[in-house]
């Protein structure tokens, strides 16, 4: 089992900056990525960005390439998104979830990130 907190999550006008950070705990050795999604009302799950435990490539959503950084610190087990230049678009609740096998099947609880103009 591994758990994952995030936080960082909240309330930024337009061009703003928030970082967002994803703790986890338990059985970490097992995770080989973790990855950040967000789901705005109404719409569908949309991939934000992703990072290897060690080795492999870090991958953007097309809508966030340029504007936001993904990042780890393996020592503390955590992931932190660097989400800068953020539009009303951006607004959703992100979620951290890692992967142990082929598909990512642990989820954190979420973080609201609201971007008002």
């Amino acid at each position: 089992q591994v758990q994952l907190v995030e936080s960082g999550g909240g309330s930024v006008q337009v061009g703003g900056s928030l970082r967002l950070s994803c703790a986890a705990s338990g059985r970490t050795i097992r995770v080989n990525r973790t990855g950040w999604f967000r789901q705005a009302p109404g719409k569908e799950r949309e991939f934000v960005a992703s990072i290897p435990w060690s080795g492999g490539s870090i991958v953007y959503g097309d809508s966030v390439k340029g504007r936001f950084t993904i990042s780890r610190d393996n020592a503390k087990n955590t992931v932190d998104l660097q989400m800068n230049s953020l539009k009303p678009e951006d607004t959703a609740v992100y979620y951290c979830a890692v992967r142990t096998g082929p598909a990512y099947n642990y989820w954190g609880q979420g973080t609201q990130v609201t971007v008002s103009s």
